[in-house]
């Protein structure tokens, strides 16, 4: 399975994954990592820890939770996740390929089986013309698989901070969903 066939570079506010069910869509994930003996760990930046929340929320999270980092800063996604200085100043905090190193740094660190990450910007600050509040980079790495994807949740009209970092962990367990369920 090659995850990169799964996962759309880009999501906007026609895609399936932005009208989930986020309590039922863990609860789902949790259930199909611990059908499967399979583990997951987060990295979080802009939802600073609502993933890891949102998993260890379910019963039986326990089977499959292995680790959690919070990694707000840019400092600390150098640290804790091993992202590269010259990533973060090429191409920002926000972007592919942060959510990328931030997935291959915690599929490093962690050893689970499914990572997800996530970082941009929740507003009301920050962005910019190009990269507007709402722009949010979810890396997903699977068995040695790493790939990123953009949420384009900009175009969901009247989202505050704590709508796009909701709907930032409605689409990620939609897409840990899809890839859990591809593998069969």
């Amino acid at each position: 399975m090659n995850i990169t066939e799964i996962i759309l570079p880009e999501y906007g506010k026609d895609s399936e994954i932005m009208h989930g069910n986020l309590d039922k869509d863990v609860s789902d994930v949790v259930q199909l990592l611990s059908e499967n003996a399979l583990t997951v760990s987060t990295g979080e930046s802009l939802t600073g820890g609502l993933l890891s929340e949102r998993i260890t929320s379910v019963p039986g999270a326990s089977q499959v939770f292995e680790l959690g980092i919070c990694t707000y800063s840019d400092k600390m996604k150098r640290d804790l996740l091993h992202v590269p200085s010259g990533i973060l100043e090429r191409y920002g905090a926000v972007s592919r390929q942060t959510a990328l190193s931030m997935a291959e740094g915690l599929m490093h660190r962690s050893g689970a089986d499914l990572c997800l990450t996530v970082t941009g910007f929740a507003g009301p600050a920050g962005g910019s013309a190009e990269t507007p509040v709402g722009t949010v980079y979810a890396g997903f790495a699977y068995q040695n698989q790493v790939t990123a994807a953009l949420l384009r949740l900009f175009e969901l009209e009247g989202l505050d901070r704590s709508g796009i970092r909701h709907m930032t962990a409605v689409c990620v367990f939609q897409i840990a969903k899809q890839i859990l369920l591809a593998r069969g």
